[in-house]
């Protein structure tokens, strides 16, 4: 069985990546499942550069397979605001209640048409023979003018999918993992993992 360790804390990110990862020659620690603390300053300047940042340094610390992810959300009609700054923005103890409420009010009066938005997913693999790989997929929607949902997390109950009819805390976890933009990214980094 090969061990990966996935650059995480985040136990709601963890339950994703377990389902769509799931391949029994596959075993997926969390950062905590492998007892590893580690304060990584993420400073690149793109989504790839953060994964990739992430990646090599627990990969350098442990000598395993490390894969690592950073996504956002980029609304248009903000310059693409938050982006890389997804979890940080309005500071990183912020509710995303509080943080969804933000950016709808920031967006007040703006037509359906110019409210497009998608969620990014780079995730970056490092091999402890320092072989490196990154992946980025994207989910495409607009952002809603209220909260709907509970499945999903962080920015999936503004975050509205025009062919679905509904926010992406309002789909089922299997049609979310099908589509998301961490699902589509998880599946093309497997191929290098199987």
């Amino acid at each position: 069985m090969k061990k990966i360790i996935f650059a995480t804390g985040n136990e709601d990110k963890m339950k994703e990546i377990r389902r769509i990862l799931a391949d029994p020659s596959l075993e997926i620690l969390s950062l905590k499942d492998a007892g590893i603390h580690a304060d990584i300053d993420e400073n690149g300047k793109s989504f790839e550069e953060n994964a990739m940042i992430k990646a090599e340094a627990i990969s350098k610390m442990t000598g395993e397979i490390v894969l690592a992810d950073d996504s956002g959300l980029e609304i248009d009609y903000l310059n693409k605001e938050p982006g890389i700054y997804s979890a940080r923005y309005m500071g990183e103890d912020t509710s995303y209640h509080i943080k969804n409420a933000n950016l709808i009010q920031r967006l007040e009066g703006v037509p359906d048409e110019k409210r497009t938005a998608r969620f990014v997913c780079a995730i970056a693999a490092a091999f402890p023979d320092g072989r490196r790989k990154t992946v980025r997929a994207a989910m495409e929607g607009r952002i809603g003018y209220e909260e709907k949902g509970e499945n999903g997390f962080g920015y999936d109950p503004i975050f509205y999918l025009p062919e679905y009819g509904c926010t992406s805390a309002e789909l089922s976890m299997e049609e979310k993992n099908r589509i998301s933009h961490r699902g589509k990214a998880l599946c093309l980094i497997k191929e290098e993992l199987v």
